[in-house]
């Protein structure tokens, strides 16, 4: 079993900027690669950005692109994601997932085993 825990959200304005910290226990040594998805009232759960744990190789969603940069530190177990220029439709409540199988990384959510209790972020304009 692997546990993650959220941190970091809050309310910031346009333009601004937060650091969100997602931190593995357990099972982390398993982990193949985490991500961030995020879901807005009203909107399906989608996906932000991905990882690999060992390789540290990244991949992001079109919509976050130059903005967000997804990041981690193996000895702490922990994933960050740094988001820079926050627009109002960047509020949402954003989850870590963790997966521990693969070959490439991958914005389907079903493909990841464990996630977080997400954690609330939201942009005024």
């Amino acid at each position: 079993q692997m546990q993650l825990v959220e941190s970091g959200g809050g309310l910031v304005q346009a333009g601004g900027s937060l650091r969100l910290s997602c931190a593995a226990s357990g099972r982390t040594f398993s982990a193949y690669a985490m991500a961030w998805f995020r879901q807005a009232p009203g909107k399906e759960r989608e996906f932000v950005a991905a990882i690999r744990w060992s390789a540290g190789s990244t991949y992001y969603a079109d919509s976050v692109k130059g903005r967000f940069t997804i990041s981690r530190d193996n000895a702490k177990n922990t994933v960050y994601l740094q988001m820079n220029s926050l627009k109002p439709e960047d509020t949402a409540v954003y989850y870590c997932a963790a997966r521990t199988s693969g070959t490439i990384l991958t914005r389907l959510d079903a493909r990841y085993e464990y996630w977080g209790q997400g954690t609330q972020v939201t942009v005024s304009s």
